[in-house]
C-alpha cells in the first residue's frame, strides 16, 4: 500500500471522536482515513476514496465496526453508472437497540439507479468529503453567491445505508461556503486548498 504525502486531522465537536485522513491531491484525490466516534454507539470507520483528475468520484470503500458487528460498502462509478456492493457480519441493529437507539437499515441501496444524477459521494460526519464539490466545481475561485444544487451519493455512518441526497453549495467568499441539505445549513471555513478547517457543530481541524 503506497504512502500518501499529506495528513489532515479533525476533532469532532458534536461527540467524542476524531477523523484522520491521509491524502494525495496531485491529480484528483486519493485518500485513506480512519474515524472514531462515541455515538450513536462506539464505532470505527475506515474509508478509502479515489477520484478522477476532475475530482469526480471513481470509487469509495468504507468499513464500519463496533462490538459484535462489522459492515462494508463499496461504491464504484464508471460510464455514468454506480455499482454498490455490501457485506455484513454480526448485528448492528441489535447493538443499536441495546444502546437505546433505532434499528439500522441494510447497508447499501436497493436500486443504484437512484444515484444516476450523483457525481460526488458524501460520507456522514467526514469533513474531507465536502472538498469534492468545492474542488470539482472550482468554488474557491467562484464569485460570491455562486450556487450549485447537487445530488450526492450519501453514505450514512455507522449503518452504511446509501441514499441520493440533494445538497446545495453557495460561495460566501473569503474561503467560506454555505452547505445545506434539507433543513440543515452550515457555513464551512476552508483553507486555500478547499479542505475544511471548521465545520460548525461537527468538527474542527487541528493545525498540521
Amino acid at each position: 500500500m503506497p504512502t500518501l504525502p499529506t495528513s489532515l486531522f479533525w476533532s469532532r465537536t458534536d461527540t467524542t471522536g476524531c477523523d484522520h485522513a491521509m491524502i494525495d491531491d496531485r491529480s484528483g484525490l486519493r485518500a485513506r482515513g480512519v474515524a472514531v466516534a462515541a455515538t450513536p454507539l462506539p464505532h470505527t470507520c475506515r474509508y478509502e476514496l479515489v477520484t478522477d483528475p476532475s475530482w469526480a468520484t471513481a470509487r469509495l470503500e468504507v468499513t464500519t465496526e463496533g462490538g459484535g458487528w462489522q459492515r462494508t460498502v463499496k461504491l464504484e462509478h464508471a460510464a455514468g453508472q454506480w455499482r454498490v456492493t455490501t457485506s455484513e457480519r454480526g448485528d448492528l441493529s441489535r447493538a443499536l437497540v441495546a444502546a437505546g437507539r433505532p434499528r439500522a437499515g441494510l447497508p447499501g441501496i436497493e436500486d443504484p439507479e437512484r444515484l444516476a444524477d450523483a457525481v460526488d459521494v458524501d460520507l456522514g460526519a467526514a469533513p474531507l468529503f465536502n472538498t469534492l464539490p468545492v474542488r470539482r466545481l472550482g468554488l474557491l475561485d467562484a464569485e460570491v453567491d455562486t450556487t450549485h444544487r447537487l445530488t450526492m451519493a450519501w453514505v450514512t455512518v455507522p449503518s452504511l445505508e446509501v441514499f441520493a441526497s440533494e445538497q446545495t453549495y453557495t460561495v460566501l467568499g473569503s474561503g467560506r461556503v454555505r452547505y445545506s441539505s434539507g433543513t440543515f445549513t452550515a457555513e464551512l471555513d476552508l483553507d486555500g486548498d478547499g479542505y475544511v478547517r471548521h465545520y460548525p457543530g461537527l468538527a474542527e481541524r487541528l493545525a498540521s
